[in-house]
């Protein structure tokens, strides 16, 4: 049935902006979590390699841009706003101005394809932990994982020819973000990238078959994570040539150009392979029309979600290790 939605929301990480950004902002991000000091320190440095600055926040506005010419093309008469989970601006700020501005009923759209924990139902968390910390907020409805949708298969597998015309002949790997096997086993995450991904290769007319690889874990050594990991894979592989298409991510994030641009590139270097990242879908036309279509559709029907998936149930959170008490 019709749905009286009267704002997009764009619901995303969030990433530090200046070098004083970055130890508050990996605070933010490890708030409740059992990590070590030196590991904070250490991430921080990978921001530091680019003056302090991720590019998450430039992407979500140039994501915005192409939202609101895409939305006015085809009539779509939506006010677009723009919250964060970790980094201004922040979700409650967000609300808050969307309440001030007389907003009763939004659709939010979080910067992750996939289902899993930090993927999908945090991000819910993080909505109803805003809307709560704000008086008469209004009502603000999720769109599921759309990593299925033709137009964002259609947009990644459009960055992945480009690659292959600049290294024919090239080995592909995709990447995603390494989870902990627990909240991998709890969710669709692994089968959803699976399926992606050989999708892709099918549409993109790639050779052979996908493999998927991981990145960017940052859990403790004792504890299982999904692999193998980008770099082991480079160390063994038979390839000369190789793309990595990190399909997992929506956009370059700090993950995309540190781990993959700096670090992976330095081991294939070193190995004498040449390397080429593939582009992420960003604000390529077909996933910027994906949108728009899965808002009409959702102003027509309501959002449906992920039948058998999104129930109070689903990707659970993370028993994380407990700090031991003094004795």
């Amino acid at each position: 049935m019709p749905a009286d939605y009267d704002a997009f929301l764009l619901v995303s990480f969030g990433g530090p902006e200046k070098r004083e950004d970055v130890i508050p902002f990996l605070e933010n991000v490890l708030r409740g979590r059992n990590v070590p000091r030196e590991r904070l320190l250490e991430v921080a440095e990978h921001y530091y390699h680019f003056d302090g600055v991720s590019p998450i926040n430039r992407q979500c506005r140039d994501l915005i841009a192409a939202l609101k010419s895409e939305f006015e093309s085809a009539g779509l008469h939506l006010p677009i706003y723009w919250g964060n989970r970790n980094w201004h601006p922040l979700l409650a700020d967000t609300v808050t101005q969307m309440r001030a501005d007389g907003i009763h009923r939004a659709l939010a759209l979080a910067t992750s394809a996939y289902g899993s924990y930090s993927g999908c139902r945090q991000y819910r968390e993080d909505i109803e932990r805003a809307r709560a910390a704000v008086p008469d907020a209004p009502a603000i409805e999720k769109f599921p994982p759309f990593a299925d949708h033709p137009g964002f298969l259609s947009a990644a597998a459009a960055r992945l020819r480009a690659a292959l015309e600049q290294l024919p002949g090239a080995g592909i790997v995709y990447t995603a973000h390494s989870i902990p096997v627990a909240m991998a086993q709890s969710s669709p995450y692994e089968q959803q990238l699976r399926t992606t991904a050989a999708k892709v290769h099918e549409l993109a007319g790639a050779p052979g078959s996908p493999t998927l690889v991981y990145q960017s874990r940052s859990g403790p050594p004792t504890q299982p994570w999904l692999g193998p990991d980008i770099g082991d894979y480079i160390r063994r592989t038979d390839s000369r040539r190789l793309i990595v298409n990190p399909i997992g991510f929506l956009s370059d994030h700090m993950e995309v150009l540190y781990d993959l641009d700096f670090e992976a590139a330095a081991i294939a270097r070193d190995r004498g392979i040449e390397f080429l990242r593939c582009g992420t879908v960003g604000t390529h036309p077909d996933f910027v029309r994906a949108i728009r279509e899965m808002v009409q559709t959702a102003m027509k029907n309501g959002v449906i979600a992920c039948a058998g998936v999104c129930d109070d149930a689903c990707c659970p959170p993370p028993q994380r290790p407990q700090a031991p008490r003094p004795q």
